[in-house]
């Protein structure tokens, strides 16, 4: 059993001081105000959302694709194929140590457990590992070095597109048909077991694109346990084929033929009507926000005031991994609102400022889309937590709302000194406690990789 103090804390019923928090076992028992200090002040002390949306090779890549290639339209559709040339690369070892990297970015800005959406399965040319789920293990592994909470959520991909197109040269790694997807589960659940009690496993139809209409509509059924995520409406063209195809647009169709609720995060959703962002808000589904990738591809900006004002659930994720910070998805998330409707402080409220809003939004989202028992500071939740320096600048006189405002707005990351991940112990003074090691894997892989773009 530990007790930890800070002078500041974020709990469920608000701001308190002088608080003692006792974890044992990886959960917290108690979070008491107004006690007398013991041990070191943590200074300001948060709950640590949960990154609900990494491609974690992906993050190899970053810097790699800013060049205008021959064609000059270029977009996420160029960039794509860019990334199918890059995975085909990549070697077990390499994915254990880029994912391990990226686990360690994730806990030093300030997340304490991320969502793998993961399906890079097999090896190049599609042909399958003898071990089906050898690289779902490789993921595994590498939350075994960095201590990062793990929701692990194998896609399943089998199609290039709404026609039922066969598989491209970049996507054969991903595909599978529905059965030997079950199977692959499965041998995912088993590989998870090595991992502690905080771990969860979810399950995903990469798209409306990538998945029959059968196989879509009947997936919430077959995969009855833990959460459920999938990319929805994030280009225009996405959607310009579906409803060629379908006869209706990303949205409606999956309102009207799957069983959307609160199972299920659906990333990025920037390509939505105002009444498709109202009905799918009153789903109860978490919208997987990546704003910093989804301007990196031009996705388009979610409509995220119409959202909160219908009651819909967010969470963020850093997608693509091009940059891996937890304040600024925070800020750019804001940011993008005001700079559509010319507009300030777009998402707070007269009860709570922008960054308080936003915050206490992605801890409660977040954790429902990892089905983790994660996002507050209270009794029988996983310890993850943040500390932030009350020692910088960026926090000079500040408390409450007023330091939470100044660092997601005013600073960055490097405001984050502790995460604890289900009571683990993993960033101290600002750094990963495995910094060296992880760094010096992912060295040797970007030195490999140097030409494969």
């Amino acid at each position: 059993m530990e007790k930890l103090w800070a002078s500041q804390a974020l709990l469920p019923q608000g701001w308190a001081q002088d608080v003692t928090v006792t974890v044992d076992a990886g959960r917290i028992v108690s979070a008491t105000a107004n006690t007398a200090r013991s041990g070191p002040d943590l200074g300001i002390l948060l709950p640590a959302p949960v990154n609900v949306h990494s491609h974690a090779f992906q993050r190899a890549m970053a810097g790699l694709t800013e060049r205008r290639g021959p064609d000059p339209r270029d977009s996420f559709w160029t960039w794509r194929q860019l990334m199918f040339r890059f995975l085909d690369r990549l070697t077990p070892d390499d994915v254990q140590a880029i994912t391990a990297f990226v686990q360690m970015e994730m806990l030093e800005a300030g997340y304490g457990a991320s969502v793998e959406f993961h399906y890079l399965h097999h090896q190049p040319g599609g042909v399958p590992y003898a071990d089906l789920a050898e690289m779902s293990g490789r993921i595994v592994a590498a939350a075994e070095q960095s201590g990062a909470g793990l929701c692990l959520v194998p896609v399943h991909y089998q199609f290039g597109g709404c026609d039922q197109r066969d598989l491209g040269a970049g996507q054969v790694r991903f595909g599978n048909d529905a059965d030997r997807f079950a199977q692959l589960h499965a041998a995912a659940g088993d590989a998870l077991r090595t991992l502690p009690a905080d771990h969860t496993l979810g399950a995903a139809p990469h798209s409306l694109r990538a998945v029959g209409r059968e196989d879509l509509t009947e997936f919430a059924r077959r995969y009855h346990q833990g959460p459920l995520h999938m990319h929805l409406a994030e280009q225009i063209p996405e959607v310009d084929e579906v409803q060629a195809a379908w006869g209706a647009r990303p949205v409606d169709w999956a309102l009207e033929h799957m069983d959307l609720d609160d199972r299920w995060c659906l990333i990025h959703c920037t390509q939505m009507t105002p009444s498709e962002t109202t009905a799918l808000a009153t789903t109860g589904a978490v919208a997987g926000l990546c704003p910093i990738t989804e301007s990196s591809l031009g996705d388009g900006i979610f409509d995220g005031v119409r959202w909160f004002d219908a009651g819909g659930a967010v969470a963020v994720g850093s997608d693509s991994n091009i940059r891996i910070s937890l304040s600024e998805e925070l800020r750019t998330l804001d940011y993008s609102q005001r700079l559509r409707d010319g507009t300030r402080a777009a998402l707070a409220t007269a009860q709570a400022s922008t960054g308080r809003r936003i915050f206490d939004a992605v801890l409660a989202g977040g954790a429902q889309a990892a089905g983790r028992a994660s996002g507050a500071i209270a009794a029988g939740q996983w310890a993850d937590m943040l500390a932030l320096d009350t020692q910088s600048i960026h926090l000079e006189g500040r408390s409450g709302d007023l330091a939470l405002d100044a660092w997601i707005f005013a600073g960055d990351d490097r405001l984050v000194r502790d995460v604890w991940s289900a009571g683990r112990h993993v960033v101290q003074d600002g750094a990963h406690i495995d910094r060296d090691a992880i760094t010096a894997s992912y060295r040797r892989v970007l030195r490999s990789l140097k030409d494969a773009l």
